[in-house]
C-alpha cells in the first residue's frame, strides 16, 4: 500500500511540473517578414529597405522576453503564398495556413508604411491560426528613420501585440539621458 501511495505521488508531482511548464510556456507566434510599403517621391531607398529588414528581429526579441515562442517560417514559404504587395496582409486564410504548416497559434503579417519623408507606420495584423481570423489590427507611428525610433516603434508594437494575447510583456525602460 505504501508503494502505491509513493508512487501517486510521484506521479501528482510529475503531471503538476508538466501542466506548470505549459502554463509558463507562451503562444507561439510566427512573424513573417515586415513589407515596405513606400509612398513617397524616392521610395524603396536601401536605408528604408535595411530598417524594414530590421522589424521583425527586434520584434522577436522583444516578445521573446515575455515568454513566446517564436517560430520561423521559411522566408520562401513566405514568397511562395504571397500573391503581391499586400496580398498576405489583405488575406488572413493564407497567412493561417503558414502558420499552421509550422504548428503556431498565431501569425503576425507586418508592413512599414511610409507616405512621408517626416513619419510612417508601423502596421501589423495578429491572426489566429485555428479559425484565420483577425484578432488584432495594429498601427504604430514612427517620426523619423533614425534607429532609436525604430526600436521604440517596435517595443509599442510588442506592447499592443501582448495585450492581445498573454499581457506578459514589460517594455524596458527609458534610458537617462545626460546633459553634462
Amino acid at each position: 500500500m505504501n508503494k502505491n501511495k509513493s508512487l501517486i505521488k510521484i506521479l501528482s508531482t510529475i503531471l503538476l511540473c508538466c501542466i506548470s511548464i505549459n502554463v509558463l510556456a507562451g503562444s507561439k507566434i510566427a512573424i513573417l517578414e515586415f513589407e515596405l510599403k513606400d509612398l513617397t517621391l524616392k521610395p524603396r531607398i536601401p536605408a528604408e529597405i535595411k530598417r524594414t529588414a530590421s522589424i521583425k528581429p527586434l520584434l522577436e526579441a522583444e516578445l521573446k522576453t515575455a515568454n513566446y515562442e517564436l517560430i520561423n517560417i521559411n522566408s520562401k514559404d513566405q514568397k511562395t503564398a504571397n500573391g503581391g504587395v499586400g496580398y498576405l496582409f489583405d488575406h488572413h486564410d493564407i497567412a493561417a495556413k503558414l502558420g499552421k504548416h509550422v504548428g503556431v497559434d498565431y501569425v503576425l503579417v507586418g508592413r512599414l508604411h511610409k507616405p512621408s519623408f517626416l513619419f510612417s507606420y508601423l502596421m501589423g495584423h495578429l491572426i489566429r491560426v485555428n479559425d484565420a481570423k483577425l484578432i488584432g489590427n495594429y498601427n504604430s507611428e514612427a517620426k523619423g528613420p533614425n534607429i532609436k525610433l525604430t526600436v521604440k516603434t517596435v517595443q509599442s508594437l510588442a506592447v499592443k501585440i501582448d495585450k492581445t494575447l498573454d499581457n506578459n510583456y514589460t517594455p524596458p525602460p527609458p534610458k537617462n539621458k545626460s546633459y553634462e
